[in-house]
C-alpha cells in the first residue's frame, strides 16, 4: 500500500491536468457563490433565504469539475494504456483503487476546504452571515465531506466504466438528471421518496441551516444518502476491476 499511495501520489502532482482542475473547483465554486450572494435578498432586518446555503451556492457547479478530476483520475490510464503499467507494478487491484481513492479524498478535502472558506468569507462582505454559528459550520464542513463524496462516486463509476466521456455522463446524470425527474413527478409522496435517494438532493441538505424539519431526511442523513452512493460505486468498480482483463 505504501509503494501504491507513493505511485499515486506521484501521477496525481506530476499531470498537469491536476492542479488545474483543482484550480477550476476553487475558482468555479467561489466565484458562483459570490454571485449568488450578491443577488441575495437582503435587508437590515434580515434575509428571505438561508444565507449559509446561498454561500455555498457554487458547490452545485464545483462538483462538477470534481466529478472530472476523479473519473481521470483512472480513466486517463485506461485511454492512455498506462493502467497495464499500474496493474503490473501492483497485481493487487483492490490496492490499486484503494490508493487513488486515498490520494483523492486528501486532495479534494483540502481543496473544499480552501474553497468552502473563501465562498463563505466572500459572503460575510456581501451578506449577513455569522462564521461561528453550529449550524453555519456544519453546513460548511458537510459541504467539504460532500465534494469528497462525489470524488468517490465519480471513481467508483469510472472504474466500472473505464470510458471517460461515459463516466462523467452517468455522474452529472446521477447528480442533474435525477431532481428534473423528480419534480415531474406529480405525487408529493413520490416525489419525496425519490429526493431521499438522490444523491445530490440528500446530500446538500447538509447546507440547509434554515426549515432543516422542511428537508427530505436530515442534514447528516442525507450525506450519508450520498456515502452510500459512493460506497455501492465503489465497491461495483472494484468487483468489475477485479474480475476484467486491463
Amino acid at each position: 500500500m505504501k509503494r501504491a499511495l507513493h505511485a499515486e501520489w506521484t501521477k496525481a502532482r506530476t499531470v498537469p491536468g491536476t492542479g488545474w482542475l483543482l484550480l477550476a473547483v476553487l475558482t468555479l465554486t467561489v466565484l458562483v457563490s459570490a454571485l449568488a450572494a450578491g443577488t441575495a435578498d437582503c435587508t437590515a432586518a434580515g434575509c428571505r433565504q438561508d444565507v449559509a446555503k446561498t454561500a455555498l451556492t457554487g458547490i452545485y457547479v464545483g462538483q462538477a469539475v470534481v466529478a472530472v478530476l476523479a473519473v481521470l483520475t483512472i480513466s486517463g490510464e485506461y485511454s492512455s494504456g498506462m493502467i497495464r503499467t499500474t496493474l503490473t507494478a501492483v497485481p493487487r487491484r483492490h490496492v490499486v483503487l484503494t490508493a487513488k481513492a486515498l490520494v483523492l479524498t486528501g486532495l479534494v478535502l483540502v481543496t473544499g476546504a480552501v474553497t468552502v472558506a473563501g465562498c463563505l468569507v466572500t459572503a460575510r462582505l456581501l451578506v449577513p452571515i455569522s462564521l461561528t454559528d453550529g449550524s453555519v459550520l456544519r453546513a460548511a464542513a458537510g459541504s467539504v465531506l460532500y465534494l469528497a463524496l462525489i470524488a468517490l462516486l465519480s471513481l467508483g463509476a469510472a472504474t466500472a466504466v473505464r470510458d471517460s466521456a461515459a463516466a462523467v455522463a452517468v455522474v452529472l446524470g446521477l447528480l442533474y438528471a435525477l431532481p428534473l425527474v423528480a419534480r415531474l413527478v406529480t405525487d408529493q409522496d413520490w416525489q419525496r421518496r425519490l429526493q431521499r435517494v438522490e444523491p445530490m438532493t440528500a446530500g446538500l441538505g447538509i447546507q440547509a441551516t434554515v426549515d432543516v424539519g422542511a428537508l427530505p431526511l436530515p442534514p447528516w442523513a442525507g450525506l450519508g444518502v450520498l456515502a452510500a452512493w459512493a460506497a455501492a460505486a465503489l465497491l461495483g468498480g472494484g468487483l468489475l476491476l477485479r474480475g476484467r482483463d486491463a
